[in-house]
């Protein structure tokens, strides 16, 4: 059995190098043909881009199968590519197809159209994520072409409404076809490469290994309704101004996480200071919406009895949501003033960066970029990673691809766009990463 096994990995190794003139150029056309579907949640019908990924997949001699997973046309999509060691759990390249909703009139460029101006590719989801998953895809595809033959399978997941948590996407997967998953470990979206967002003037790669909990709260505010020509002291805007002051007063925590200590020591102690650097640091508050006013339109002379807020609070991976919590009611201390959960926390920890996989990630951009510090890293914002994680799989995020701050703030904007140099060369970030041992 050994010799058949080391011939196996030899024909791995000496595969014939893939055709990247034409690979470049089909992953371009496939990633603005993606982006020009408008799979907006909601409602997260992702059929046509499900269909369109499945035609991709099987023109590359991998079979693909779609699963119908909602009512308003959410489906979700797996194929699979066989390893040499079918004993072990596979790599599951995973990556939504659902985007957020645009405002066109907001858009200089046609959000869907999928235009190359000045070295980017401009439209909603050319960030998060259509990039990643044709990335996935093209290297998978070329991977397949080249007679490579994985370490292990290689399974690739495109899920329907990862935009709203999931239910019908990498959740509905997990519980109903988990069998055709069974991840060892996961790639997903989150972390990605940046010579400003890290460390000015250091090329560096974030590599997503956990993620913060989204605590989301109502505050709701009690007093008088009265006329406005007359203050009062219980008004009950008043009060709730009063009380979201005092919520978002949050102590910096006593020590930094351990995956945020690691990325400082990585980088060489001193972080960038930006709104992404400063969120992975602390447990944060932000205020999302007010809602007052007694009418509609409401009345500009009356002082309404009911005031709300909400609060999206992000906690770091380890912080107790409830100890939050009651300290927030503690600093608010208004008997006027109640704080409803809106959404149930969940926190499944971190995954290790000290696994074959993540040395392969390291690697993987080093070929293409021997410059860069490669680092675990966590990310302010929610991903179907968590999913994997609290099932205990070590899940790893991340858009091989170099952006500054500008562009990277571009994700879910009115100008969302990604370098088009970038992008290529994340397919052969994938594509080195696919063939590597792990």
């Amino acid at each position: 059995m050994r010799p058949i096994i080391l011939f196996l990995t030899a024909c791995a190794l000496t595969a014939a190098e893939p055709d990247w003139t034409r690979i470049d150029r089909e992953a371009l056309d496939l990633f603005q043909r993606y982006v020009r579907i408008a799979s907006v949640n909601p409602p997260a019908d992702t059929r046509e881009a499900a269909s369109l990924l499945k035609r991709e997949l099987e023109a590359r001699g991998i079979e693909a199968h779609t699963y119908t997973s909602g009512p308003q046309g959410q489906t979700n999509l797996v194929a699979r590519l066989a390893g040499r060691d079918r004993s072990k759990k596979p790599l599951v390249l995973m990556n939504h197809m659902d985007v957020v909703p645009v405002d066109r009139k907001a858009w200089k460029l046609d959000p869907f159209g999928a235009l190359i101006r000045d070295g980017f590719l401009w439209g909603r989801g050319a960030f998060d994520m259509k990039p990643i998953g044709v990335q996935q895809l093209m290297a998978l595809g070329a991977m397949k072409q080249a007679g490579i033959v994985p370490a292990r399978d290689i399974v690739f997941l495109a899920t329907a409404d990862e935009e709203v948590a999931g239910k019908y996407g990498a959740q509905w997967m997990i519980d109903n076809h988990y069998s055709e998953i069974d991840a060892g470990y996961v790639m997903d979206e989150g972390g990605f490469g940046s010579r400003e967002v890290f460390a000015g003037g250091k090329l560096v790669f974030g590599v997503a290994v956990g993620e913060k909990q989204p605590v989301w709260l109502r505050l709701r505010a009690r007093g008088t309704a009265a006329h406005g020509s007359q203050p009062i002291p219980d008004n009950a805007n008043d009060i709730l101004l009063a009380a979201i002051e005092k919520a978002k007063a949050v102590p910096p925590p006593a020590s930094q996480h351990p995956v945020v200590e690691e990325m400082m020591r990585a980088i060489g102690g001193q972080a960038a200071g930006n709104k992404f650097t400063s969120a992975i640091r602390r447990n944060t508050v932000s205020l999302t919406t007010l809602t007052a006013g007694v009418g509609s339109p409401p009345k500009v002379n009356v002082i309404p009895s009911v005031s709300e807020a909400t609060l999206d609070c992000r906690l770091l991976p380890g912080v107790n949501a409830e100890e939050f919590i009651s300290e927030m009611k503690a600093r608010i201390n208004d008997p006027r003033v109640s704080v409803e959960l809106l959404s149930l926390p969940v926190d499944p920890g971190t995954s290790s960066y000290r696994t074959p996989l993540f040395a392969a990630i390291r690697s993987a951009i080093l070929k293409q970029y021997p410059d860069a510090v490669v680092t675990p890293i966590l990310v302010p914002y929610s991903t179907d990673s968590a999913k994997f994680r609290k099932k205990g799989v070590p899940a790893y995020g991340l858009l091989p691809v170099v952006v500054d701050l500008a562009t990277f703030s571009s994700m879910h904007g009115d100008a969302e766009r990604l370098p088009v140099d970038g992008f290529l060369k994340g397919v052969h970030i994938y594509f080195n990463l696919l063939r590597s041992e792990y």
